[in-house]
């Protein structure tokens, strides 16, 4: 199932994609719903980010070629770090570039895990069975200052930061899956999600240790190498095999 979240005359709902039309759903996306009546061609809503996520935990360095391409070591474990729920936008809408504070903004490709039930101390054994879905996210991250920064609070958590879309599809197999990001349909990564250092199972584990994941969080699972500056004007495209496109384009602050 593709499940999003839309507008349509200022109501906000979720339902799922079938064809080019939009259903109700029988129950929110988190009480197992079953597939309602068409209610209205995809074309004539606005797609949000498919899901209000409390936190976003992000990881870094999880595929060893971006972190050679930074000369970086690859971690022992997974290494983790936060977005806030401000900086997410949905499909089409508009990535801020910090000009007031930053020269060197980057567009991160990558996959990303919505939980669909409350997990705390999951096994890797049972971490997928908390998954509802998956979707297409960019980790856009301003390079300069979290190089200055030495952590990556402020260069990851500007608003609208953390694109993500278009929708989320359910009983996905992401052991697999290509994974790439396109800047005015110039392919800048390509990769697929079998290159992770730490797989989704072992990352939902891990984080489950420290916090408790509730019902529309997510992980974003890392970015392959070929991360590359972004400029106002830019149309970024990232694509997940067996999800769909997420595009956003980059304007000027203020």
């Amino acid at each position: 199932m593709k499940l999003v979240r839309y507008r349509r005359q200022n109501q906000t709902a979720y339902g799922a994609v079938v064809g080019g039309m939009v259903h109700s759903l029988t129950a929110g996306p988190w009480q197992s719903p079953r597939l309602g009546p068409a209610v209205v061609p995809l074309d004539e809503v606005q797609l949000l980010a498919p899901c209000e996520p409390t936190k976003i935990i992000a990881v870094g360095r999880n595929y060893a070629a971006h972190a050679a391409e930074h000369g970086a070591e690859v971690p022992a474990e997974p290494l983790l770090f936060l977005k806030p729920p401000s900086s997410v936008i949905g499909p089409r809408a508009t990535i801020v570039y910090p000009e007031h504070l930053s020269a060197h903004v980057d567009h991160e490709a990558e996959l990303a895990v919505v939980i669909g039930r409350r997990a705390r101390l999951v096994s890797q054994a049972e971490a997928l069975d908390c998954v509802l879905g998956y979707t297409c996210a960019n980790d856009v991250t301003a390079r300069d200052l979290q190089r200055r920064d030495g952590q990556w609070t402020r260069g990851k958590g500007f608003d609208t930061f953390c694109p993500l879309g278009p929708w989320i599809v359910t009983d996905l197999d992401i052991a697999d899956l290509a994974i790439s990001c396109k800047v005015n349909g110039v392919v800048r990564q390509a990769s697929r999600t079998s290159k992770m250092i730490f797989p989704v199972s072992e990352l939902i584990a891990y984080a489950s240790a420290v916090m408790t994941l509730e019902p529309g969080d997510v992980i974003l699972t890392g970015t392959p190498e070929g991360v590359s500056p972004i400029k106002p004007g830019d149309r970024v495209a990232v694509e997940i095999e067996g999800v769909g496109i997420l595009q956003n384009e980059i304007e000027r602050h203020g």
